[in-house]
């Protein structure tokens, strides 16, 4: 009989060995517990004070109106009608606070009490911007359709998008007003002076590429997609003149149309060459 059991509880441990063979990590040293552990955190913290008084300090609210270290003001504005009416709610920047577009900024965003709107220009009267700063909310009813942040009116951190069924439709991530993947290259060691930006998107380029002459000056701009040269590029003297049109493919995969120049001009501004000018001549 004894032999008989030994056998038994001999086999039952081979076969639980061998179904262990077919289990991943995850599993072997998972652990089910049919009630959650818990700890009593807020009787430990009655018998110390000072974990009591480190609780209170941490569970102090922040200053809903404070971004990055500043303190802005709130804002809104409001368009449409009905069910079709858009609320912006944002904060801008005090006037002591005031900072104009950085020199190599793309975008500048600011609110334009004048016309009570949100403008992106570089073109800015201080008298009439508030500069965004903090926290941006754009909804259409009681839906969220877009939401981010900006730091002295540059797109800054996480913005998404979402579709009026709460869908999400676009996700981007910042760092002072450029796309947080790209690759920027300077012509000094401090980093002062901006030579380009190369637009990265997942790992591949995509959106507007730009250039600077060592005085600050926009040399080359133009659009990237799927990693390719798209759409009309263009070159500028150091003066801000522009030198030379360059027309890529429309669509990143046309394989067919070829780059080519289409006008280009001299540092006074006088164009010297004219593609269709000079095809109208041949032909």
């Amino acid at each position: 009989m004894k032999k008989i059991l030994s056998l038994l509880v001999f086999f039952f441990m081979a076969f639980a060995l061998m179904g262990q063979d077919g289990e991943s990590i995850d599993e072997l040293f998972k652990v089910n517990y049919e009630t959650p552990l818990t700890l009593d955190m807020k009787a430990d913290l009655e018998k110390d004070p000072l974990d009591k008084a480190e609780t209170k300090k941490k569970e102090k609210k922040k200053n809903p109106k404070i971004y990055y270290k500043i303190k802005a003001k709130r804002g809104f504005a409001k368009q449409g009608f009905g069910d079709r009416t858009v609320v912006e709610l944002f904060y801008y920047l005090k006037d002591k606070d005031y900072e104009g577009p950085d020199p190599y900024a793309r975008d500048f965003y600011w609110y334009d009490f004048k016309k009570k709107k949100i403008v992106n220009s570089l073109r800015v009267k201080r008298e009439n911007a508030g500069v965004l700063h903090g926290h941006y909310e754009k909804k259409m009813g009681d839906q969220v359709i877009e939401e981010g942040y900006f730091y002295k009116g540059m797109k800054h951190g996480r913005w998404v998008r979402y579709n009026r069924h709460d869908i999400l439709q676009e996700k981007e991530i910042y760092w002072k007003g450029w796309p947080k993947e790209s690759l920027l290259a300077y012509y000094d060691f401090d980093r002062t002076q901006l030579k380009e930006m190369i637009p990265v998107h997942f790992g591949e380029r995509e959106g507007e590429y730009y250039a600077y002459h060592p005085n600050g000056k926009l040399a080359v701009v133009g659009h990237y997609q799927f990693d390719h040269r798209v759409g009309v590029w263009r070159e500028y003297y150091d003066n801000e003149r522009v030198k030379r049109e360059v027309t890529y493919p429309l669509e990143a995969f046309d394989k067919k149309a070829k780059p080519v120049i289409t006008k280009e001009w001299d540092r006074e501004g006088h164009i010297i060459y004219d593609r269709k000018k000079y095809e109208a001549r041949v032909n």
